[in-house]
């Protein structure tokens, strides 16, 4: 084995652990997520440009559209929160509804706890956040800086996509080999995505049975049911992170209905997901040529050393190792 496809491999392995240690996950998905979408769209524009003409409108193409899709969300999320009293009257009235009904079913002992008007609802949410001023605060300026490793990542991703199929005439090794890597981590990530689009159908299916069969045979008819079956696939495409956006917005709906119901969608989303964890280990790891017991503990351990994470990109790293172990005949 040459001295600098060792040296690629513990540049990419130090890279590769520096990524989770100083918090740059989110760089690294969105650029190995457009370097995927880039070399994906880059043979259909071929058919009709030039080579090089049809890389340069791929790259802008995908650059307009993932940025206009964030621009869109935030633009969303901002006209959501300030969308007039009329709408903050909705909401804080939808949630009194939901702490009424909470009263009735929870004990005597908690009832004090709960606000008794719409006024208090205010001033509790106030005080909440005026004790935790710090942390949003904190918060928000994570949530800023997180959206500018997105940017950045989504730019290095265009960036080595156009170099990996328009490469020097002339690569010196060390560079040709870190390339290599590069293109490496970019296929698994693409196997570890298409095992991720399997899982969510799987929850989606899960979810759309108890909300549609399970919960109407007993009698009980969630409102939103098709939004919340939606909001399940596309949370699902999220690893680890997406079932909890999934499963808390349908326990915030069962609530509005009946405690009890929350109580129940809560056991049974617990008993499902516990269920679902071997079983994405094993969609994964056929994705990956990994057994089901290697993906599990790669995931504990890089949870145990990174927290959620190391869960979150366990996958994909794990998926990389294999294939530079494989192309090494070492497995």
């Amino acid at each position: 084995m040459s001295p600098f496809r060792i040296t690629a491999w513990l540049i990419s392995i130090l890279g590769l652990v520096l990524v989770l240690t100083l918090h740059l996950l989110t760089a690294l998905l969105a650029g190995l997520l457009v370097y995927q979408l880039v070399r994906s769209l880059t043979p259909l524009i071929q058919r009709r440009l030039t080579s090089e003409r049809s890389h340069l409108i791929a790259v802008v193409l995908l650059s307009a559209v993932i940025i206009g899709a964030l621009t869109g969300i935030i633009l969303g999320l901002v006209a959501f929160f300030h969308g007039g009293p009329d709408r903050m009257l909705v909401i804080q009235t939808k949630l009194m509804e939901v702490i009424d009904q909470a009263r009735t079913q929870v004990p005597t002992m908690l009832q004090g706890y709960l606000p008794d008007d719409i006024a208090g609802t205010r001033q509790m949410v106030t005080e909440w956040i005026e004790s935790h001023n710090g942390e949003l605060t904190l918060a928000g300026k994570e949530a800023i800086q997180v959206f500018i490793h997105i940017l950045i990542g989504m730019v290095l991703g265009a960036m080595v996509a156009l170099n990996a199929e328009h490469p020097m005439p002339i690569l010196q090794p060390l560079s040709s080999e870190l390339l290599g890597r590069v293109q490496l981590l970019a296929d698994a990530f693409r196997r570890v995505v298409f095992a991720q689009i399997k899982i969510s159908l799987l929850n989606t299916t899960l979810t759309a049975i108890f909300l549609l069969v399970i919960l109407r045979l007993a009698g009980v008819h969630l409102p939103l049911t098709k939004t919340m079956i939606i909001v399940t696939f596309l949370a699902g495409l999220l690893p680890v992170i997406g079932n909890l956006i999934s499963n808390s917005l349908i326990v915030l709906v069962a609530l509005s209905v009946s405690l009890y119901v929350a109580l129940g969608a809560l056991l049974f989303l617990i008993v499902i997901h516990k269920l679902e964890y071997f079983l994405n280990a094993r969609i994964v790891g056929s994705q990956i040529n990994a057994r089901s017991w290697e993906l599990l503990l790669a995931m504990v351990l890089t949870e145990a050393a990174f927290g959620l994470p190391g869960l979150v990109a366990a996958p994909v790293y794990y998926a990389y190792i294999k294939s530079e172990l494989y192309e090494m005949g070492w497995v």
